[in-house]
């Protein structure tokens, strides 16, 4: 009883004003200047997309990339829930809570990318919905997820106003949230290999396969657990906490696993259909493949032996090397290795790189305030900041 009650989650407390949220706030306050912009002067008013390239950073960077860091609510919790791994239970809360602004935002990044935006309601009318289209399958279960997660992180809320007869009749029902918020995220992880996918010979063969939505969901899973080091570590730094490595050493252990697979269905599909040659070719293609390579397999050295694994720099070093090699992996496939067959040409705009930067300080800002003014974070790890500050 007296772990539990240790491992019991509690508001981390502290000042909210501080260089990192007011650095926030004004990436936030540009942010909203210039979708003002967007919004009423359209897309080519701020960003450098066109008729070649019609998905710019805002779909690639902050819908496909994001919600792919997003995913280490749902890896967790799978773990937690579905394996049966109760002992990772603490991390399940900051895990969903930055999974929850990941897809929230991604959900509204969207929305900046559409040309008639006020006509996006249509994707939902029955009369108009096309069941057979990959991006209503997308557009569906992002949806849904969103509104899943928002109801399994309510108790961190309701918890928190005392309203503790509502948070028991919301636990009742849980099991079905939960198994909804499990079953989602690898429904429209592997969906997002499949736009590839249908854009067939545009796009290059390096990353054009049938198992694309295998590899974006391995992928995912294993960018989710990258995230989850890669936050407490940070978060333990920032913060002044103990880094749990208790539950990260086997953490990181389950990633590899995943990150294992990945690699071999990888390679193996680049020997199967004879592509694996074109990554020897002089291009700027095969570079951005070796380099996506590189940040996938490098880890596995950094933190393949078990001492290794109890190294809080490594777990954080093979972390950032994963989430970087998993963005590098869709840049590749929608930007990079996308052939447009034409004299097009795109690279983002100034204006586009704010707006990104806006959308990551919203989460940041955000992620600040919940955890300190919410129960999310282990109360030992909160006991152990207060008693060194």
């Amino acid at each position: 009883m007296a772990n539990n009650h240790h491992a019991a989650p509690a508001p981390l407390g502290g000042r909210l004003v501080n260089i990192i949220t007011l650095s926030c706030g004004l990436l936030i306050a540009l942010m909203l200047a210039i979708l003002m912009v967007r919004f009423l002067f359209g897309l080519g008013a701020v960003t450098n997309i066109n008729d070649g390239y019609p998905w710019g950073i805002w779909v690639v960077v902050d819908v496909v990339i994001g919600s792919a860091f997003a995913c280490g609510g749902f890896a967790v919790a799978m773990l937690v829930y579905i394996f049966n791994r109760g002992e990772y239970h603490p991390l399940v809360r900051p895990a969903l809570l930055a999974s929850l602004f990941g897809y929230t935002l991604a959900g509204a990044g969207v929305m900046f990318d559409l040309g008639r935006w006020w006509n996006v309601w249509n994707m939902f009318w029955p009369g108009s919905i096309n069941p057979n289209s990959v991006m209503f399958e997308v557009a569906v279960c992002i949806t849904l997820y969103i509104i899943v997660m928002w109801i399994e992180f309510s108790p961190t809320f309701l918890e928190q106003m005392g309203r503790h007869d509502t948070r028991k009749k919301l636990n009742k029902a849980m099991f079905f949230f939960i198994a909804l918020g499990t079953v989602l995220p690898m429904m429209h992880q592997s969906s997002l290999g499949t736009l590839l996918v249908v854009m067939g010979s545009q796009v290059h063969p390096l990353w054009q396969t049938p198992v694309l939505p295998l590899l974006y969901l391995l992928s995912a899973i294993t960018m989710g657990y990258a995230v989850v080091l890669f936050e407490s570590c940070l978060a333990s730094s920032a913060e002044r906490r103990r880094i749990e490595m208790h539950m990260l050493t086997p953490l990181a252990k389950v990633m590899l696993g995943f990150l294992a697979a990945f690699i071999a269905v990888r390679l193996g599909d680049l020997v199967v259909r004879g592509a694996l040659p074109l990554a020897f070719a002089p291009s700027v293609q095969a570079l951005m493949f070796w380099l996506e390579m590189a940040c996938f397999i490098v880890p596995l050295i950094l933190i393949g032996a078990e001492t290794n694994r109890r190294n809080p720099a490594r777990l954080f070093l093979a972390g950032v090397l994963l989430m970087l090699a998993g963005a590098l992996m869709r840049v590749n496939g929608f930007l990079i290795g996308y052939e447009t067959g034409g004299d097009f040409n795109y690279f983002p705009s100034l204006a586009e790189v704010l707006v990104t930067a806006g959308m990551f300080s919203v989460e940041v800002l955000a992620y600040i305030i919940i955890t300190r003014r919410f129960p999310v974070l282990p109360r030992e790890d909160v006991q152990a900041a207060y008693q060194r500050s």
